[in-house]
Parts: C-alpha cells; structure tokens; sequence
C-alpha cells in the first residue's frame, strides 16, 4: 500500500475502484466517536472492583481491541478479571450507547451507497453492536455485519473481512474498508482489500479522507 505521503487523490478516478462492490466500514472512531463511550464503559466495571479509572494509554488500548483483550490489558489479577467478565456480560450497554455520536455523514452515505454497493461493518465490538444498530435505526442501512464474536481471530487479523469477501464471493479488489486504527490497516492490508484511512493521517493508507462524504466522492456517486 502507498505511503500517506503519496495520497494525492481527490476525486474518484482511482482505477482500482471501477469494480468494487462492497462498501465496509469499522464502527468505533468511523460510524461513531466512542471515546466517551468506551471510557464510561471500561472505568464503570473498573470502579465495580474498586480500580482505579484508565490511564490514556489503557483508554487508547481498549478502544481498539475486543472486550476481552482490553478487560486483560487493565486487570492483571486473574480472579478479579473472571469476575469483571461476569460482571460485565450480565450488565447493560444501554446506558453507554447515549455517549456514542454518530457521525453526521453516516446515514446519507449509507442511503446514497445503496442500491448499488453492499454494505457492511467489520468491528471488535462483541455482543453489544446489536443494541448500537437498533437504537441508531442502522440495521436495514447494512447488508452484512462481522463482529468479533463471528471470527476466530480479531482484528488486526483480516478473518472479519475476509468473511465479507466470502460472504458477497467477491476478490479482495471489490471491497474497500474504511477504518480509523493500526488494527484496520493491517487487517485490510492482510485481506487484500481498499484500504480508506479515516481522520489518521499516520496510517499507510490507499486514501486518506476526512469525512464520510469523501466516499460519495472517491466512488463518484
């Protein structure tokens, strides 16, 4: 993949894009800011064992990896981490899911996209993505939807995209990703796919954009 350096494209020449069919974004930092979100979530089961709420690093840790890897990361005690893990999956997102926001770009993408290209999420979000997507009125606006519960490995291992590659029976050359961290790029690096950098200027990227409209541009809709 090119060098960011080496992005100089606006408009929606690029030629790798003529035969793409499918449209796949990450949810957390893409579809929504979830910082204030991810935060309120991991320091609640936090204080729940009397911890002490996350550093920057550890924030910045769990907001890219599954629940699982970012309940391991802040708690080191073994007994205390089973049970924040039972804790955690008897409590509700809903009271998290009101700091998600969504980006503005979102839904007309999703609405200007279809027909004509199939949608999909690749995220390390587990059981809660189900509850975001109904709340925010999303789940008729995607086609397919591969969390991290539906794979074996995670990302940055590409088995979340090359789930939709198998799923639509597409070449890696018809799908672009659009992601926002080091676990997507090389995700999408892996599986072969368009990779769209999001607001990250610091990722080896096909393309880099700023907002979600940038797509409507990139596939000349």
């Amino acid at each position: 993949m090119s060098h960011p350096d080496q992005q100089t494209q606006k408009g929606g020449n690029h030629p790798v894009l003529q035969d793409m069919r499918v449209v796949a974004l990450d949810c957390d930092g893409v579809m929504f800011d979830t910082q204030m979100a991810n935060q309120a979530y991991y320091n609640h089961i936090l204080e729940r064992f009397q911890l002490a709420p996350m550093t920057a690093e550890q924030a910045a840790y769990a907001y890219m990896h599954t629940v699982d890897r970012a309940l391991a990361h802040l708690i080191t005690d073994t007994a205390t981490l089973a049970a924040a893990h039972a804790y955690r999956k008897q409590m509700s997102y809903l009271p998290f899911i009101g700091h998600m926001i969504m980006e503005p770009g979102l839904k007309p993408l999703l609405h200007r996209l279809r027909p004509n290209f199939k949608t999909a999420i690749a995220t390390n979000r587990t059981d809660s993505m189900r509850r975001v997507l109904m709340d925010y009125e999303l789940e008729a606006l995607f086609d397919l939807v591969v969390c991290a519960l539906d794979v074996k490995r995670p990302k940055p291992y590409p088995d979340q995209l090359l789930k939709i590659l198998d799923h639509f029976q597409i070449d890696p050359g018809q799908a672009l990703y659009v992601g926002d961290t080091e676990l997507d790029e090389a995700a999408a690096r892996e599986a072969g796919v368009f990779f769209v950098a999001y607001r990250n200027d610091r990722l080896s990227a096909d393309h880099h954009i700023a907002s979600l409209k940038e797509i409507e541009t990139l596939l000349e809709l």
